[in-house]
């Protein structure tokens, strides 16, 4: 065998020792245990449900009216992109009263992917045209005021 052969053949060797199959896990989250989650029933005050629960790891912005607890679980081989594995929410709503109204549980199934434009953000209202883009601001910097001058400069 030459040694060029001999060379090419431990480096490639080396290379694919070196590569990781090493898998690791990675928790996400506060989801509370089923046990827990048992103990929330409908009517209880809000109070009581952090109690039993602990803090939600999100309350809806739009009416503060549903708190959400979840969790998931990720998968990571080498330098691979993370994989989820599994993913649990738990979604509970309260009424005008601050009772628990309705609790309902989603896994990984009961979500679906969501197209991100990565290029432009969409933003409604009216489109500006090319010379309010770029004569829009000519004459809005006024470096002296008028009042300055009218009375002296003082």
């Amino acid at each position: 065998m030459s040694i060029r052969k001999l060379v090419l053949l431990s480096f490639i060797s080396l290379s694919l020792g070196a590569c990781s199959s090493d898998i690791f896990l990675t928790h996400n989250g506060n989801m509370p245990s089923q046990e827990k989650i048992a103990q929330v029933k409908a009517g209880q005050s809000r109070a009581e449900v952090q109690q039993i629960l602990g803090s939600p790891s999100s309350v809806t912005s739009f009416d503060g009216n549903t708190w959400i607890y979840m969790s998931s679980t990720l998968k990571k081989v080498a330098f691979f992109e993370p994989q989820e594995v599994n993913r649990d929410v738990l979604a509970i709503t309260f009424d005008n009263q601050n009772k628990v109204e309705k609790i309902t549980t989603y896994d990984k199934a009961d979500g679906r992917d969501i197209a991100i434009d990565q290029t432009a953000t969409p933003t409604p209202g009216h489109k500006i045209g090319f010379f309010r883009k770029y004569f829009g601001g000519v004459g809005a910097y006024m470096p002296i005021s008028p009042s300055s001058t009218s009375n002296g400069g003082l």
